[in-house]
C-alpha cells in the first residue's frame, strides 16, 4: 500500500518518527539506526515504508534503507518474533553484521542483543537460513548465473551473496556484486560493505 514516504521530519524519539508530507503526518515506528540517520528536524527524507495489519490495529513502519526493510519483513515472518522484537534487533545490531550472524550461524553475537536470548536468535538463525537456502535453491542460476560469464565458487563469495539476499537484494544482482567485491577483498565483512556500496539505493 505505502512503498515509501518522502517529507520532512517534524517530531521524532526513540522508536518513532513523523514525516509530514502535503499536511499530513505520517508516524512510524523506527529503528535506532534508522532514526540515527533521519532524526534531524526540518530535512527532508525518504523512508522506505511497511504497514503492518493486525486484527485490531494498523501499524506503519519506516526504514533508511530497503535493505533493513526487507530484513525486518524476513524478520517478522518468524513465529514469536513480532514488529517490536524486529526492531529491537534492528536496533542493537548493525544490518550487515545481522546478515553475517544468519549466514554463519552466529547464535552467540545474535543473543547478545538486547531482549533477544538464545532460543529466540536459534530460531531466527534457523528460519531465516532455512528460506534464504531454498530460495536460492530455486534458481539453477544462483551461484553461476548461467549465460552472464558470472560464476561464484569460493565459500566466503557464497556466503557473502546469502548474506545479500537476506538483505532482499535479488540472487542476480548480489552475485555480480559479489564478484566485483572479491576482487578488493577477501574478508566476508569487507566483501559484503562493498557489495552493498555498489547499489545506488
Amino acid at each position: 500500500m505505502y512503498y515509501s514516504i518522502t517529507g520532512k521530519v517534524v517530531f521524532y524519539e526513540e522508536g518513532r518518527l513523523v514525516l509530514e508530507n502535503n499536511g499530513i503526518g505520517y508516524d512510524l515506528g523506527v529503528s535506532a539506526n534508522t532514526l540515527a540517520k533521519f532524526a534531524k528536524k526540518s530535512e527532508i527524507v525518504t523512508a522506505y515504508t511497511y504497514l503492518h495489519v493486525q486484527e485490531d490495529a494498523l501499524r506503519l513502519f519506516g526504514f533508511a534503507t530497503k535493505e533493513e526493510k526487507a530484513m525486518f519483513i524476513n524478520l517478522i515472518s518468524i513465529s514469536g518474533v513480532g514488529p517490536k522484537i524486529a526492531l529491537q534487533i534492528l536496533s542493537g545490531i548493525d544490518l550487515q553484521r545481522l546478515a553475517i550472524c544468519i549466514v554463519n550461524s552466529d547464535v552467540k553475537t545474535l543473543a547478545k542483543v538486547k531482549g533477544i536470548g538464545r532460543k529466540t536468535a536459534e530460531r531466527i538463525i534457523l528460519e531465516l537460513k532455512e528460506k534464504i537456502d531454498l530460495e536460492s535453491s530455486e534458481d539453477d542460476s544462483f551461484f553461476g548465473l548461467i549465460g552472464t560469464g558470472v560464476e561464484i565458487k569460493d565459500d566466503t563469495s557464497s556466503d557473502a551473496v546469502l548474506a545479500l539476499v537476506s538483505l532482499g537484494i535479488s540472487k542476480t544482482e548480489a552475485v555480480k556484486a559479489v564478484a566485483s567485491a572479491r576482487q578488493k577483498s577477501s574478508k566476508l565483512e569487507d566483501i559484503i560493505t562493498i557489495a552493498l556500496r555498489s547499489f545506488d539505493r
